[in-house]
């Protein structure tokens, strides 16, 4: 069965189309739960109304159930906390040349 830890890392696979940046060092990510091969992933988009919504979806959907022991997955877009640049990972700073 994957564990948490196993979901975030393979969610590194997963960009927003409009970003060049993973969806998890881009702090889109806010929470990932499994229960018996069952995912439920809670994400934000940088914009409520964003255009990539259901490609982002649809990629991170296909992406998690390729993994062993997957049986489904479920994704909520939530919006609070809203996200912001603050959310961005140190590293995911550095690929965009962002000051710290």
């Amino acid at each position: 069965m994957p564990t948490r830890d196993d979901i975030m890392e393979r969610l590194r696979f997963c960009y927003d189309p409009e970003i060049p940046l993973n969806i998890v060092d881009l702090g889109l990510i806010y929470g990932v739960q499994v229960e018996e091969g069952d995912v439920v992933i809670e994400m934000t988009l940088t914009a409520p109304g964003c255009p990539s919504h259901n490609e982002i979806s649809h990629d991170i959907r296909t992406t998690i159930l390729n993994m062993p022991g997957v049986n489904t997955v479920k994704v909520n877009v939530v919006w609070d906390p809203p996200w912001d640049p603050s959310r961005i990972s140190q590293e995911g700073r550095e690929k965009l040349g962002i000051e710290a």
